[in-house]
């Protein structure tokens, strides 16, 4: 896939790109909240060795991300450190924190 250039391709990428095998047993839900032009709020669901993701809010996130819609988009390309964006203050994490660690290795790379 070419590198997605909005944050709806984004979420749509996401389940094709996971890599069950990377989450091991991992039963998770992340819910992203994202600022600015082209954000939203969006829930991922990662159960069973399957992700699933859906406009909206969950119920009692695992972890709950927060940025600016650039930012994150430009996280997934690669553009953007994820540590270098946490201690920068434009990502933020709130929740289990060493889930989050290990989030963007369970998808292929875009």
């Amino acid at each position: 896939m070419e590198k997605p250039t909005t944050i709806e391709q984004v979420m749509q990428w996401m389940p094709g790109a996971f890599l069950p095998a990377k989450a091991g047993n991992v039963s998770a839900a992340v819910q992203f909240n994202l600022t600015g032009e082209g954000g939203g709020t969006w829930a991922a669901k990662i159960e069973n060795g399957k992700c699933e993701v859906a406009q909206g809010a969950t119920e009692a996130p695992t972890a709950t991300v927060t940025a600016v819609a650039a930012d994150y988009l430009a996280l997934v390309r690669g553009e953007l450190n994820p540590m270098s964006a946490f201690m920068s203050g434009k990502l933020r994490v709130a929740g289990d924190m060493s889930l989050m660690m290990k989030f963007m290795d369970w998808f292929a790379k875009p």
